[in-house]
């Protein structure tokens, strides 16, 4: 049965007083060089010991520490006790001139007493973390990468858990390697299959904070094909709140998979501020639009308006950003705005009322198979909502529009990429009909961007938390990946070179198949993708084939040889687009096809407008339009 508090502190306050009368015996045995027993006023010097002592060590804390935790500073805290408790017992000693008590009694006895209680307070750690290290025999074994202090501080919270065996630490350090920390060795990297062989490893945790991450990808793709769970520490910024935990300890995002190594901001590009200006973020409550809000809000406008038509994610939203303002003692206006764009009078009263400087437009369905499904409301929300609220913007005199769009909207096979460039072509259009002159109108476009809703991501993600199997539409399909704050970024640099019409295009860096996405998920969860080859494996991927207007290759540019910007991963592509008069044209057409809920209709003004647009087939299509 455990101990309660009381009762420990009270076997602490016993072991510290036999300790005292020990250190007394003991300094008396030297100074007098015999082994000693007291006799006549030397016992008043056994009773003040222990009299003084205890009172001095409760007073300064000493009974609230805990053995398991003690550390350098509690071994400070405890010379800082004795120490006075030296200087008053020499004080007494001096004062008393009891006979047979020399007065260097009130030296040697302290440092005797130092190192005793010093001594069993180290001691009672080392034997209670022996008792967790045993306890812990049955849970996993572990590896840590990482061997700074980072590291050292994990392999702490690892031994006060219990919840692991500590095997080693792996670092790339040649000077650290073969050395040992606290008893644990430091191996180098080249011998991690040996000892999750040899030793039975489980888990490797990396704890390489401040690691670029194309390090940390080597690392991780080399870790891929052993049978062990890979997890990682918190960021710099969230280990600099405290001492690091084994709650801390997070399983890889796909960012570690997939992400790069974030550019830094260019200053020059971002010389029309956002600072002191009003700015509008449409869809504010989705994950580009959220992003957006968060990065925006950094820079300090005077007011940041919210819409969308989503009242829980408008809440959402607005609570998160007004946490932030407070944390961060900014004084912008934070408003949520309710709205669809499908109103074009609640757009031209927004636009109207507050008149900002800014507009990021990120509201939109992006979901293929929905729209696909919906081919009219997704036309009506894409293309004619970016028409309303790029007429609002127009009337209020807003100096810069900023759309949100996508890489399906090159040469789409389905009508959520075609909206989108249905959407960019009246912009294109409105931006030449103005000459130059009125709201700069601009387009980022990019892939898929990670853990938005939406993306295969958080699909896998939970299917492997269900226990499989993960599902993939194609074996071949490829995708490009950013993480959020990197694209909100980017767009952010992209909106700031804008001179109006241009279509900006990220850099996504290399396509990723999502075979392969789903296998190193898998495998680093510690499982084995179960297969043909591999029948005893853990989670099975299956093959459910390609969805209604789904592309195998997704693609950035309609032309050839974009130009470079000032930004090296923003590019600046050419596409023809029509001019407004002809537009205007299909446009009607397009508006009466989405009243009639005419599917061919709203096909064939695609067809006519967007670039290499080819429809699934109609047997696989089911409007649910009115």
């Amino acid at each position: 049965m455990a101990w309660s508090r009381l009762r420990k502190q009270l076997a602490v306050i016993l072991m510290d007083v036999a300790l005292a009368l020990l250190a007394t015996w003991f300094a008396f045995s030297l100074r007098l060089d015999t082994l000693h027993w007291p006799t006549g006023a030397q016992w008043w010097v056994y009773g003040l010991a222990p009299v003084l002592a205890v009172p001095i060590f409760i007073r300064l804390g000493l009974y609230r520490a805990i053995f398991r935790y003690t550390g350098l500073a509690a071994l400070v805290a405890i010379a800082k006790a004795v120490s006075a408790y030296a200087l008053l017992l020499f004080a007494i000693l001096v004062w008393q001139r009891w006979p047979n008590v020399p007065r260097s009694m009130g030296v040697l006895q302290p440092i005797l007493f130092l190192m005793m209680a010093g001594g069993s307070r180290a001691l009672a750690r080392f034997w209670l973390a022996g008792l967790g290290r045993k306890a812990s025999v049955a849970g996993g074994r572990l590896l840590i990468y990482g061997a700074g202090e980072a590291g050292v501080q994990t392999a702490g919270a690892v031994a006060n858990a219990r919840e692991f065996s500590l095997i080693g630490f792996v670092d790339d350090d040649p000077a650290k390697v073969g050395r040992s920390i606290n008893g644990v060795m430091v191996f180098p990297p080249q011998r991690i299959a040996e000892l999750v062989q040899r030793k039975d490893v489980t888990d490797i945790l990396l704890a390489m904070p401040g690691a670029p991450r194309t390090r940390r990808n080597e690392i991780i793709a080399s870790l891929g094909t052993l049978p062990v769970h890979v997890r990682t520490l918190p960021s710099l910024s969230d280990l600099a709140s405290g001492r690091v935990t084994v709650r801390q300890f997070k399983e890889l995002d796909v960012e570690d998979l997939l992400g790069r190594d974030p550019v830094p901001p260019v200053p020059q590009l971002l010389s029309r501020t956002m600072a002191d200006q009003v700015v509008l973020v449409t869809g504010a409550g989705g994950s580009i639009g959220s992003e957006l809000c968060r990065q925006i809000l950094a820079a300090q406008p005077r007011q940041l308006l919210l819409l969308d038509h989503n009242e829980f994610g408008l809440y959402s939203i607005h609570q998160e950003l007004r946490a932030l303002a407070k944390a961060r003692s900014l004084t912008v206006e934070l408003l949520p705005l309710l709205g669809s764009l499908a109103n074009p009078r609640r757009l031209a009263e927004v636009c109207g009322t507050y008149r900002p400087a800014w507009v990021y437009h990120a509201a939109a369905y992006k979901h293929v198979p929905i729209v696909e499904s919906n081919p009219a409301e997704g036309i009506a929300n894409n293309v004619f909502g970016t028409l309303n609220m790029a007429r609002a913007a127009m009337e209020a005199g807003v100096a810069n529009f900023v759309l949100v769009s996508t890489d399906k909207a090159v040469r789409p096979t389905n009508i959520m990429g075609a909206s989108k460039r249905m959407a960019e072509l009246v912009l294109q259009a409105l931006s030449d009909f103005q000459s130059g002159a009125g709201t700069r109108f601009s387009m980022v476009r990019f892939g898929n961007v990670l853990g938005s809703s939406g993306s295969v991501v958080p699909l896998f993600r939970s299917q492997l938390a269900n226990g499989g199997p993960l599902t993939v539409t194609h074996p071949e399909m490829t995708r490009y990946f950013m993480t959020i704050p990197e694209a909100a970024q980017l767009v952010l640099h992209a909106g700031g070179m804008a001179v109006g019409g241009e279509v900006f295009v990220l850099d996504m860096g290399q396509p990723v198949r999502i075979m392969e996405l789903a296998r190193r998920m898998i495998e680093l969860a510690g499982l084995r993708v179960r297969d043909e080859a591999h029948p005893d494996g853990d989670i099975e991927i299956t093959i459910t084939g390609l969805r209604p207007g789904e592309k195998l290759y997704e693609e950035l540019l309609i032309g050839d040889d974009p130009v470079h910007t000032d930004h090296p991963r923003i590019m600046k592509a050419h596409e023809e687009f029509l001019a407004w008069s002809d537009l205007l044209v299909q446009l009607e057409a397009l508006r009466d096809a989405v009243d009639a809920g005419d599917v061919d209709g709203i096909k064939g003004v695609l067809r006519t407008c967007v670039h290499g647009y080819q429809e699934a087939p109609s047997s696989e299509m089911q409007s649910l339009a009115p």
